[in-house]
């Protein structure tokens, strides 16, 4: 999983409540366990008309805002059914930050695990970046500083430590567990020696 320091670009605004797991990458493409590959598919009923010819009035179909790595929706982002392909579509489109009042709690989760940087803002600092955005102007993250960087301010975000240290690190499951080898090994032992099958003499 990438580490996650910095991050600096144009924001792309969808000013929208409850986006489900089904917008964001809809059911007939969740055939795949590739992690790659689902960009094009991000949003697919959004950006793409019967033809499967993009749509001109979608803002992810727009420049600059096709280019995001930021993204800034509105309350209860990512509900619906637990689909892990939601924020692999999102990372592997170019997304690695989301801005949102609030997010489903499975998709929160499936988006730290795979690297994808979920910040909850009130609805009032939202809607002065959501403006600040669509001047076409960019905006910095920093993980490390925990603050929002936009002209000469900056916003705090709060994020709990253990979620911090996950993704400036970029530790993915395994990689946590691996952590624990030693505490592993010694509780195997244990349970062997505490545990394991003993021979039953009959005789």
């Amino acid at each position: 999983m990438k580490k996650f320091y910095n991050l600096e670009s144009i924001a792309v605004v969808i000013d929208e409540i409850n986006i489900d797991t089904d917008d964001i990458i809809p059911k007939q493409f969740l055939k795949t366990i590739q992690r790659s590959g689902l960009g094009k598919f991000l949003f697919y009923n959004r950006r793409y008309d019967s033809s499967n010819n993009k749509k001109d009035n979608f803002i992810l179909n727009q420049s600059p805002w096709d280019s995001a790595e930021i993204l800034i929706t509105g309350s209860n982002f990512g509900c619906g059914s637990s689909r892990e392909h939601a924020p692999w579509a999102l990372l592997d489109f170019g997304i690695k930050c989301i801005i949102a009042p609030s997010f489903a709690d499975i998709f929160y989760n499936n988006s730290i695990k795979n690297g994808l940087l979920p910040l909850t803002l009130s609805k009032n600092l939202i809607n002065i970046l959501s403006d600040y955005s669509l001047k076409k102007k960019y905006l910095k993250v920093s993980l490390l500083d925990q603050k929002i960087y936009y002209d000469d301010i900056s916003l705090d975000f709060t994020i709990p430590n253990d979620i911090k240290e996950r993704l400036l690190n970029g530790y993915d499951d395994v990689e946590l567990t691996l952590q624990k080898g030693n505490l592993i090994n010694l509780y195997e032992k244990k349970q062997y020696n505490e545990k394991s099958w003993k021979l039953v003499d009959n005789e």
